[in-house]
Order: C-alpha cells, then structure tokens, then sequence
C-alpha cells in the first residue's frame, strides 16, 4: 500500500523522499497515522516511570516525531513549489490537526513537569553547551506556549493558534489566486517598444502555450520585473504595476484586508495571554535584537542616514525623468524605468549587456566552485534521486574524501502552483544519533529567467546575487554539523540566519569570482574588466532609495506587531501612515502592500522584518574580514565555516560571530558598502 511510504523510514538512495510514488490522497491518513505515532512517542517520555533526566526527556523529546517532521516538510514545501485546489485542501485539513498536536505537547502538565524538574537541576548537570541551549530551548517552549497559564487561558490558546493556522494559508493561498489571474495580453508589436527581446521572446512562449496571439505577461517576477523596467509605454507599466500592488486589495473573493487584520489582532491577544506586551516584545525576546525598542532605534538611525540620500537620488531621477520624457511627476510605476535609463546613461551599461555572460548553468556551478574553494566540497549532479518535477535537479554534496556532505535540489522556473520569489528549504535536517551523522538534504527554489526557443536561461544581474543568496542560506543547513535536529543548520535566531546568504553576495561583485563564471554563452569569453568594474561602481547606485524601501517594510511590519492593533480600522490608512516618514512617491490609492505582505503574514518574518537590514550590518563586516585576508582565505573561510555555518542555533549567535570575526560588528562597513558615508 502506498500511503506506508509516507509513515516509515524511505528506502530510496540517501534517505531522499519518494516524490513519484507519492500520492495526494495519501497525505491526510498519512498526517493522522505520524501524528499518533509521534503522540505515543511524547507519551512514552511522559509516563516514564524513571526519574526525569536530559537523556530520558530533554533529548527523548527533541529525537520524537521524526516520521511526522519529514512528512510536514515534504507536504509544506510542495504546498509551496508545487500546489494544486486539492493540496491546498488538504493543508486547510492537516494545520489544525498539526497546530492541535504541537499545542497538546506545549500544553501537557505532566510532559512540562519533567522538563522543569530536569531545568532546575541544569547548573549540577555538567551539560555541553549545545545541551544546555538545547535544555534553555525547551524549557522556553513551554513557558512561551503557555504550559504556566491556567485551563481556561490555555483553551483560548489552543482556539488562537488554530485559527492563525487556517488564516496564514488562506492569506498566502489568496495571493497566489491573485497572481495567477492577472494577464498582461498584448497583440499590437508597438507596445513591446523598450522591452529586451529575451523578454519579448518569453512573453511570446507564455502566450503560446496559452493558445493566445501575441504576447503575454504576468505577475511573476521573470515577466513582470523586466516589464516595468523596460517597457516605453507608460500606460501598460501603469497598469501591470497597479495589478501588482492591488493583489488581495480587490473587491473580490481572495481580498486579505480582514484577514491581515484577524492575523495582527489574534498574534497580539496570543502575546498578551503568555504576559506579553506586545507580538513584537514575544517575538524579540528570543532575537539578537531582544527588544522593540531596540528594532525600532536601529531602524530609525538607519533611517536617519539614508533618508537625505534617498531624497537627493529622488531628485536626481525626477530631474532626469522631466528632461528625458517631461514627467512632471514621478509615479511608482516609473522608478523601475527611469532609475534604468539613468543607470544606462552613468554607467553606460545595462542588464541586458549582461545577461549574455550569466547562463544559469554556469552561474550555478560559479556558486559550486565558490563553495568549493571556501569550504572544501563538491557537487555532482545524480540523476538517481527521486524529484517532484521535471525542471528540478539533484545533487550529492561530498567533502574531499569523497563522504556525503548533503543532499541538494534545485529548483528554478515560475510555473503555475508555485509561488513567487526565492527561498532555501530542507526536506530533512541534519543531526547526529546512535553515533550516525544523519545528513542533511536541501533545496533552493527561485523564479527566474526560463530558457527560450533560441535561448538558455540568461540571468540578470539581480537574479544571479539571488542565486547565491539562496545559496548561502543553503550552505547554512548543508554544512551543519550539531547532535540534535532542532538546534541544526538554519535553526537560529531569525535576524542571524540571513547572514550566511547575505554574505554569499558579496562573491557576486568580486572580478576573482566572476572570472570562474561569467563566461559569454556563446563565445565563452570571460566577462571584460569594464563590465566588472560597472558593476562594482553602480553597486551603491541609489542605494539611499533602495534602503529607504527595505526600511519602510521594516516599520511596517513594526507598526502592525509592536502595538496594540485593535485600534486599526482601515489596513490601507494603517498602512500609509506608517509609510508616511519613507514614502518619496505618491501613494496609489488602489494598492496595499499590507495584504500581500507574505513575509510577514504568512511567513516567519512576523516582527522580524527588520533582520534583512541587521544582517547587512553582519554581513558587511563579515566580508571586510575576507577582503583584508584575500577572499578565498581559507583561514577565514574556515573559522566562518566551523563557527557560524556548522554550529546552527547551538549557542547564541553574538558568541559565535564574535569568535568568527573577533569582534562585534560595526555599521560602518554597510554605510561605507552602500556609499551612505
């Protein structure tokens, strides 16, 4: 039968999951089968009639369930990559069954005796650090999901989180509705007039294989990012651009303002019921940042920095705009565009100069050889390993001795039933037990630029710093090193894991690490100096504007979860006035990020917004370690590799940079990167 593939250990190569023989309808009665085979798992840890100890119940406990974890991460992130009606069905069915679960572990009197008793011996115990962390780790579990609160404030508990459940999938399933059912139809070839003809040739795909003349485009970034920047005629970015930014904000069936709304308010009653202020003060405690007011003070001194740069370069683009074109004023769908010409006409280069020297397969094995150089590994494409669709590929991640170091899938081009953007995820973590290093199997999943007719997958520039971004986050689980699962890889505080694939970046705009991949797809001509030079030049090209962007979602996300949001009436009024201190175009009254805000309302980013900038702050000063060393010093790309990637969430964070770098970082190497001083 084969819903039993789902419920035992997979005999594949590697451990890796069985994609092609699974089935849709076998998840449910696969969930209900793991969820009682991890609940009698966490029973058999409560009613040991042994005196608690870390083996017998810290450790026990952090091993249970590993049938059921396997299985939500395969469910989750083919929710994610590749979903359907019935999938996302079947996710509405399974998250409260999983959210009930978790909460009868949090909740258990008898489980949380056990742990408390071994948390209160843990200065005699004589653990390792990872141990103790691990101790400090559950014990909070509990204590931040309410094992002290009275019956009744843990039945509303229960009630809060299964709703949040339900809401963030029907959040994020609205705006995948939304994205799909926008089309940008174009039959008439003059208003193609600006657009790349890789572009044009890719909208002539799309519409191709939807039987329809002419060209399509659509909200997905490959189609719509080269849009917005390239195409002369105004009223056609106007129009995509509003379509864009009115996803979920229309008076239909898929509108997430309530939504948003019920998610803020049930986050802020869940924080107040465990005795916190706020989300935001719950959400922190267990952050490098710690506190609001901490968030907020570093967002707000940024702010100060970037704002007079930011209103300069918006003169600069205003004045260019009004003597190329006579734009009186400036509008959203103009910045892509214009910021681009002025790009062209200071640097005398473009993406589209580009893209011919950035073929996807090269840009992916530049990031192998990058790794391999830095942190001693090496891929090799398998084709043995079981994928869940056609266009994804798989790796074996092996050290110089040839010992398997991971797992690695790919997964690179938009299609329908998967959403948009780039993320790193894991189909299963790395730990150690019964002396085996159980190994870790990763995967990157982007939107980017597909292959054409008469064309590989040429990347722009942007595209390629998310490759490796993507990358870094993946190096993060696929060197991972620690003993047990929930301490390991990307298991860290929120605003240190965009270290490692912020630091990735920096490989992007080096000429040592472009001379190993930007090679010309047809000539196979490295990419000349110039070209490298431009890059580096325009790296900091309004940079003050694009850090007043990332800012402002920062606040945003801040106004929504550090205050009490039961006050809020409009989501979009809400919205414009935190905006309001970062806003240089005027607003569009159709549009509302809030409830398309995924990040946030869906994802894990929830009063974390904010850790892209903090990152910045670590990863500039990460990288000018490696630049005063050589940047394949492989003593620094050592230290960072047994320090920070290898060591996942079992120390804090603080700690393990500084032993790393030496030091605390300092700002200075981000303003200085950004040209802000």
């Amino acid at each position: 039968m084969i819903m039993k593939i789902l419920t035992q250990k997979f005999n594949t190569k590697h451990n890796t999951a069985p994609f092609s023989q699974i089935k849709l309808e076998d998840y449910q009665t696969a969930f209900e089968e793991n969820i009682a085979k991890a609940r009698a798992e966490v029973d058999a840890i409560t009613n040991n009639p042994e005196a608690p100890t870390f083996e017998n119940t810290i450790e026990a406990l952090d091993y249970s369930g590993e049938a059921l974890d396997r299985l939500s991460s395969i469910f989750f992130n083919m929710n994610s990559a590749e979903t359907s009606d019935e999938m996302q069905k079947i996710a509405q069915d399974v998250s409260p069954l999983l959210t009930a679960f978790s909460n009868d572990i949090a909740l258990n009197e008898d489980l949380f005796k056990r742990v408390k008793t071994v948390y209160e011996q843990k200065d005699k115990l004589e653990l390792s650090t990872e141990q103790a962390t691990l101790l400090d780790k559950k014990f909070k579990n509990f204590s931040r999901n309410g094992a002290l609160l009275s019956d009744d404030k843990k039945t509303r508990l229960r009630e809060i989180d299964t709703e949040l459940a339900k809401l963030k999938l029907t959040y994020g399933e609205n705006v995948l509705a939304e994205t799909n059912n926008y089309q940008l139809h174009i039959t008439d070839i003059i208003n193609l007039k600006g657009l790349p003809e890789g572009t044009i040739e890719a909208a002539a795909s799309l519409a191709k294989s939807k039987k329809l003349e002419g060209w399509v485009f659509t909200l997905d970034y490959p189609s719509y990012i080269p849009f917005v920047t390239y195409a002369d005629n105004r009223e056609l970015r106007k129009e995509i651009a509003i379509a864009n930014g009115k996803k979920a904000f229309q008076n239909n069936e898929f509108n997430n303002e309530k939504i948003t709304l019920q998610i803020a308010k049930l986050r802020f009653e869940r924080a107040n019921l465990l005795g916190y202020k706020t989300h935001s003060d719950f959400v922190l405690e267990e952050r490098m940042a710690q506190t609001p007011e901490k968030v907020k003070s570093f967002l707000n001194d940024l702010l100060a920095k970037a704002k007079p740069a930011a209103e300069k370069e918006f003169a600069q683009l205003t004045a260019f705009a009004k003597e190329l074109d006579g734009i009186d004023q400036l509008e959203k769908w103009d910045g892509a565009y214009y910021s681009e010409k002025l790009k062209q006409k200071l640097f005398d280069f473009d993406d589209e100069k580009l893209k011919p020297y950035f073929k996807l397969e090269n840009v992916l094995n530049g990031a192998f050889t990058v790794a391999e150089k830095l942190f001693g590994i090496t891929f090799k494409e398998v084709f043995d390993i079981d994928k869940y669709h056609e266009d994804v590929q798989t790796f074996e991640v092996s050290d110089f001795e040839g010992k398997l170091v991971a797992v690695f899938y790919t997964d690179f081009f938009p299609r329908k039933g998967k959403r948009n953007g780039a993320w790193m995820t894991s189909f299963k973590p790395q730990y150690i037990k019964d002396d085996v290093n159980e190994r870790p199997h990763a995967s990157i999943v982007c939107n980017f630029t597909p292959p054409t007719e008469s064309k590989p997958s040429l990347l722009t520039f942007n595209e390629v710093t998310t490759l490796f971004h993507e990358f870094g986050h993946a190096l993060h689980g696929m060197l991972a090193n620690t003993t047990y699962p929930s301490l390991s890889g990307t298991s860290v505080y929120w605003d240190f894991v965009e270290l490692p694939s912020q630091v990735m970046e920096n490989w992007c705009y080096e000429p040592e690490a472009l001379a190993i991949f930007a090679k010309h797809y047809e000539t196979g001509e490295i990419i000349p100096q110039e070209y490298v030079n431009k890059i580096k030049e325009s790296a900091s090209f309004l940079e003050g504007m694009a850090t007043l962007r990332q800012l402002s979602f920062g606040i945003l996300d801040m106004a929504f979860h550090s205050n009490n949001p039961n006050n809020i009436a409009d989501v979009k009024a809400f919205e414009k006035e935190a905006f309001d201190g970062t806003s240089l175009y005027p607003d569009v009254e159709e549009n509302c990020m809030s409830v398309s805000f995924s990040h946030i309302f869906q994802g894990g980013y929830s009063s974390g917004y904010y850790s892209y900038k903090w990152a910045e702050v670590l990863d500039a000063d990460a990288f000018a370690y490696f630049q005063e060393k050589g940047i394949f010093n492989k003593e620094v790309a050592t230290k960072f590799k047994e320090n920070v990637l290898s060591k996942g969430g079992t120390e804090l964070p603080m700690e393990l940079y500084k032993r790393f770098r030496g030091q605390e970082p300092k700002p200075e190497a981000l303003l200085k990167r950004a040209g802000l001083i």
